[in-house]
């Protein structure tokens, strides 16, 4: 089953993403429990993709999303600002004083370093994204009018309320009526779910969406616990292309609308050196990525967002699969070794690194 893209001179954007935007409060080296300074970024799930599509590799796209429209609210949009994503699909909310009713959202990660493994606190209750529901958001001017070839959403924007579900199954549909590939990312984050049903509710969720999407992102918890998809085995890494076969043989047999499968693949040797690569699933075939043996980690969060845009990347420009698939891997190799959640790598670092480069002086 082939993508079909619509022309890219047809299209005023290659890529649209739904998703959360928070501020993310970064303790540097120490921990949030002790620290006395915090460094500010942007970032979510949905929206590092769109990023990276945009400041690394030069895509036109945009976000669809909602801020509470104070100095908070503010600051993550200058900071989006920076990060080069239209912002006309952002929504804002009045302020009512003291976030009672409705807020931005906030994210507290420590990096991790060797045995101490990378800490995130959420802190998004009542925020205005997860406030986003059907109806509020006028698709047929997006897709319709302005054209996108690419729609991206996941589990972590799906997983904020029963609003944000529906409100993506009916982006998903709408993205499809008009001609875009979707893809979804998985994303499953059981601090999510922990007082919305647990796994059970995700998964019941994230089924609901998965008839609607072309492109399946995720590691091998997304699909197990996320989407009640197992390699039938017991391995808790998927090591080999066995595992990854049985999986995907049980995923497409229950949504044969999938065209693309793709998995991340990290073996933990420490917060800070572990093992990359990833893996994917199209037309039958099956594809491996270079691995990134003792890959030193600065910052690992939002490295499986940068390896799908990465592979979105490639998919968009028509490049070979085995090709996507490595530019992905590279991109998110390259997102780990700097801080916050979105890559800071440029697009020759990424094709130098997916063609087999080296980390020799550039001077």
């Amino acid at each position: 089953m082939s993508l079909n893209l619509l022309a890219a001179e047809e299209c005023l954007y290659d890529c649209i993403a739904l998703g959360e935007v928070m501020l993310r409060l970064d303790p540097g080296e120490g921990r949030i429990r002790r620290t006395r300074s915090f460094q500010a970024w942007e970032g979510g799930g949905e929206y590092n993709v769109a990023r990276g599509l945009r400041r690394c590799f030069g895509l036109r796209t945009a976000i669809v999303t909602a801020l509470v429209d104070n100095e908070v609210g503010r600051l993550i949009e200058d900071l989006m600002l920076q990060g080069g994503v239209d912002l006309r699909f952002l929504q804002w909310q009045a302020d009512d004083g003291i976030g009672r009713r409705v807020r931005n959202g906030l994210n507290f990660t420590e990096r991790g370093f060797g045995v101490r493994g990378a800490l995130g606190v959420s802190d998004r209750g009542h925020s205005a994204a997860s406030q986003l529901k059907a109806g509020m958001v006028d698709w047929d001017a997006i897709f319709g009018a302005a054209k996108a070839r690419w729609f991206h959403t996941g589990g972590v924007f799906a997983g904020l309320s029963d609003a944000t579900a529906e409100l993506a199954v009916e982006a998903c549909t709408k993205a499809h009526e008009y001609g875009a590939i979707v893809s979804y990312d998985l994303n499953y984050r059981p601090s999510l779910w922990k007082d919305r049903g647990g796994v059970d509710r995700a998964r019941q969720v994230n089924r609901q969406l998965a008839p609607l999407v072309d492109v399946m992102i995720g590691n091998e918890e997304d699909f197990s616990a996320g989407l009640g998809v197992s390699t039938g085995g017991d391995s808790q890494l998927l090591e080999v292309e066995g595992d990854f076969a049985r999986m995907v043989a049980a995923a497409v047999a229950q949504f044969p609308n999938f065209k693309l499968v793709a998995t991340t693949l990290r073996s933990v040797q420490s917060a800070t050196v572990n093992d990359w690569s990833a893996i994917c699933w199209h037309d039958g075939a099956i594809y491996r990525s270079k691995t990134y043996a003792s890959l030193e980690i600065f910052d690992r969060v939002g490295g499986g967002d940068s390896f799908a845009s990465g592979l979105i990347f490639g998919l968009l420009t028509g490049q070979p699969i085995p090709t996507s698939l490595n530019l992905g891997a590279a991109h998110g190799a390259l997102a780990m070794t700097t801080p916050g959640d979105n890559s800071m790598a440029s697009l020759s670092e990424v094709t130098k690194l997916a063609a087999g480069g080296d980390a020799r002086v550039v001077r």
